[in-house]
């Protein structure tokens, strides 16, 4: 058996080293270039938790005093938002660039790579078939998220549940009813969303009176009833965003006289401003001797 000489060990070592360096190197440019990605999708979210105007000084001014609690709750759905978005842009990223590395050092190392690029994409439609329901909430949970269709503390209608939004993910949403009760909802499955908190919100009460009631009295009473609403400080501005209008007869019987009195709220409080107007109506119609219509 012939020996090996040393000269003929030197090209064996250097292609070795320079296999290893070149693995190493691979690998380390892999985990910078992920570290610096996750870096800058971090400093994207603080600045997307950050960076935009309260709600409350949208809707009441740029110089309004801001809602301590609206802007609680907005803030908390855009950090939210924010974190889910940037938590999942880090995943992508992770799976490109160390998946990219991985594929590099397997061909430097001499692996064949397509037979192993064959199998995982078998393996992909294989995962993808029997939790086809998963990704249908995840794909769906990121539309909603981008949409922003709806965040926490938002008052929203899933068809499955109604209620508050306490929690948002990419695979379920969480909702407290009004009797207390949470409900998980597979974001796959909500096909149609009512939501209550974007923007304004509006109350409406009906006022029916007594069919022989005069009708322009009864109009400048409610007129009365929502001007002394929006010149009350505790509501203008910090619940009630624009005056409140008498929209005048909405429905006639043999019986009664429907009027309808309205008001732009900020979101989620109309029916606080609903049950204000009916005690000021109910008040104002006793002072005048007017009966309300059964």
């Amino acid at each position: 058996m012939q020996a090996v000489l040393p000269s003929q060990w030197a090209p064996i070592i250097a292609g070795l080293v320079a296999g290893a360096i070149a693995i190493a190197l691979i690998a380390g440019v892999a985990l910078v270039l992920r570290k610096a990605a996750h870096r800058l999708i971090t400093r994207v979210v603080q600045r997307a938790s950050s960076g935009r105007p309260s709600l409350a000084g949208r809707l009441r001014g740029k110089d309004a005093i801001p809602l301590d609690g609206l802007d609680a709750l907005v803030a908390e759905r855009r950090r939210q938002r924010a974190e889910t978005m940037g938590s999942v842009l880090k995943s992508v990223a992770s799976i490109i660039i160390l998946g990219t590395a991985a594929l590099t050092i397997l061909e430097r190392l001499s692996v064949p790579i397509a037979p192993l690029l064959t199998s995982v994409g078998i393996l992909g439609v294989a995962i993808g078939f029997g939790a086809q329901e998963l990704v249908k909430d995840f794909i769906a949970g990121m539309f909603m998220l981008l949409e922003d269709q709806y965040g926490v503390g938002d008052v929203i209608d899933a068809g499955a549940a109604v209620g508050t939004v306490e929690a948002v993910t990419l695979r379920i949403t969480r909702l407290r009813d009004a009797d207390g009760r949470v409900w998980y909802v597979r974001n796959g499955t909500i096909t149609r969303v009512g939501n209550e908190s974007q923007g304004w919100s509006r109350a409406t009460v009906d006022v029916p009176v007594a069919y022989t009631a005069d009708i322009p009295v009864v109009r400048d009473l409610l007129k009365k009833v929502a001007d002394d609403l929006w010149e009350d400080t505790d509501f203008r501005d910090s619940v009630i965003v624009e005056e409140p209008q008498v929209w005048g007869i909405e429905q006639i019987s043999g019986t009664a006289i429907v009027f309808r009195v309205s008001a732009k709220t900020i979101p989620s409080r109309q029916a606080e401003i609903a049950r204000e107007l009916r005690f000021r109506v109910k008040t104002a119609l006793d002072l005048a001797s007017i009966p309300i219509a059964t």
